[in-house]
């Protein structure tokens, strides 16, 4: 059995704008420069978020980044009840489980958030497993994929990745499965081209990639 591991913001959870919207609040707030555009702002997304903070031009230092994590999460609450999924998402959930595929979801979001979030959208019953963290400083996604795969005994060599961002990528990699980027999310094309693995404009071209022969390596990318 092959198996999809999903990541969630970004890539099934359409949250961009929201995030984009969330950030310039909190940059006005203090009288800075608002990133502006989700252009720019899919320019500076990255992990840890911690530098994304920073880029964006927060003051991290000291203990000022976990009251700024607070509060981001605090308007992320706030707004997430208003995302819905990305366009063609729940389509291609069916698809992939038609396939044969059993699917887990993997998240940066804090387990109770993403349990909550998933239930919201009816889709809790489409994955094997949903795997949040245990805080919400956007860290320790990769030791939870990692664990699942360990305890469940599952050949890494027979999972595909798929997100939205290089971190992902760089979790397939550590991980030695591979890859699948979707560029409709939180971070550019041109920064998941720079991974070598496949890179999708949307989520809907998902199936007609599996559909062909599967092989591959352990840099983690894909060959039909």
């Amino acid at each position: 059995m092959r198996w999809v591991v999903w990541d969630w913001n970004g890539t099934l959870l359409d949250d961009v704008s929201a995030c984009l919207a969330i950030m310039d609040g909190m940059l006005v707030r203090r009288s800075l420069a608002p990133i502006g555009s989700l252009a720019r702002y899919r320019e500076i997304f990255t992990f840890p978020v911690k530098d994304y903070y920073a880029l964006a031009g927060l003051d991290v230092s000291g203990d000022c980044f976990l009251a700024l994590a607070d509060e981001y999460m605090d308007a992320y609450r706030a707004a997430e009840p208003a995302c819905g999924l990305m366009p063609g998402a729940e389509a291609v959930l069916r698809t992939l489980g038609g396939m044969g595929m059993a699917q887990v979801l993997v998240s940066a979001s804090r387990q109770d958030d993403l349990e909550r979030q998933v239930d919201r959208l009816g889709l809790t019953g489409t994955f094997r497993a949903l795997l949040g963290v245990s805080d919400q400083l956007g860290g320790g996604k990769a030791g939870v994929a990692a664990g699942y795969l360990t305890r469940e005994h599952i050949d890494p060599m027979d999972v595909l990745f798929v997100g939205d961002t290089l971190h992902d990528w760089q979790i397939a990699r550590q991980l030695h499965g591979r890859c699948v980027l979707i560029a409709a999310g939180h971070q550019s094309r041109t920064r998941l081209e720079s991974a070598g693995v496949p890179v999708l404009e949307d989520i809907s071209q998902l199936p007609a990639l599996l559909a062909g022969e599967i092989g591959g390596g352990h840099d983690g990318t894909i060959q039909r």
